[in-house]
C-alpha cells in the first residue's frame, strides 16, 4: 500500500557514502528530508544535490538533517559527489544511500512503473522528529525541486507542530498565519499576544508567533 501522508516513514538500515546508517537513529530528534535520484550522473539531480549541500547552514537552523537516494552503487556515489563539488562548486557531506536492492525505494513507493521500470522517480518526502510522513512531493525527470519551497514548508510545518497555527497562500517567512480552527477565538486571544484579525469566525489572521 501506497505511504500516505501522517503514516510512520518505515526505518531502514542502508550503505551510504558516508557510511552504513540506520535511518531513526540518523535522524534521532530531527526532521528529515529524503529524496531521491533516478540515477547518478543525471544533469538536473546534479544540480539538485549542489544546491542542498549549499543550504547546509539553513537545513541546520531549522534542526534537519538530508539524505538523497539513488538506485546506483557506493562506488558509482563517489564518483558522482566529485562532480558534484566540482561543477556546482560545493562540498557534498550528506549521505547519499545506494538502494541498489531497491528495497528502501519500494518501501517508499518511489518506483512508478509508467514512469520507469527500473528507476526512482524524483519524490521527496519531510518527515518529522515523531517519524511521521508530513509531506511528498512528487517531481517528473526534467523539473528541478524548488529547494526554497522545500524550506518554506519545513518552516510552515514547525509553526504548526509548536504554536496551532496553519500558513496561507503564498506565505512566506515573517507574514501573518492563520488561527487552525481548533484553537477558538477566546484562546486564540489569550494564546497569541501580539494580536487577532477575524475576518471571518473562521479565517483568523495573526502575526508569526516566533518573529
Amino acid at each position: 500500500m501506497a505511504l500516505r501522508l501522517g503514516d510512520i516513514a518505515p526505518n531502514f538500515a542502508a550503505q551510504t557514502s558516508v557510511g552504513p546508517i540506520d535511518f531513526y537513529e540518523y535522524l534521532g530528534n530531527s526532521w528529515g528530508v529524503l529524496f531521491s535520484h533516478p540515477a547518478d550522473y543525471t544533469p538536473v539531480c546534479t544540480t539538485e544535490l549542489g544546491r542542498t549541500a549549499a543550504l547546509k547552514e539553513a537545513f541546520e537552523k531549522r534542526n534537519v538533517k538530508v539524505l538523497a537516494l539513488s538506485v546506483d552503487s557506493l562506488e558509482k556515489h563517489a564518483g558522482w559527489i566529485g562532480d558534484i563539488n566540482e561543477t556546482q562548486h560545493t562540498l557534498v557531506d550528506f549521505p547519499i544511500i545506494a538502494d541498489e536492492d531497491r528495497s528502501i525505494s519500494h518501501a517508499y513507493d518511489m518506483i512508478h512503473p509508467n514512469a520507469s521500470e527500473t528507476f526512482t522517480v524524483r519524490s521527496l518526502f519531510i518527515i518529522g522528529p515523531d517519524k511521521k510522513v508530513k509531506l511528498m512531493i512528487t517531481y517528473p525527470a526534467s523539473t528541478g525541486r524548488n529547494f526554497n519551497e522545500v524550506l518554506r514548508v519545513i518552516d510552515s510545518l514547525q509553526l504548526t507542530a509548536k504554536f496551532s497555527v496553519a500558513t496561507p497562500a503564498d506565505w512566506k517567512e515573517g507574514e501573518d498565519v492563520i488561527v487552525v480552527p481548533a484553537v477558538s477565538t477566546a484562546e486564540a486571544i489569550q494564546r497569541f499576544p501580539k494580536g487577532v484579525t477575524v475576518v471571518k469566525p473562521y479565517l483568523r489572521y495573526t502575526p508569526q508567533p516566533n518573529k
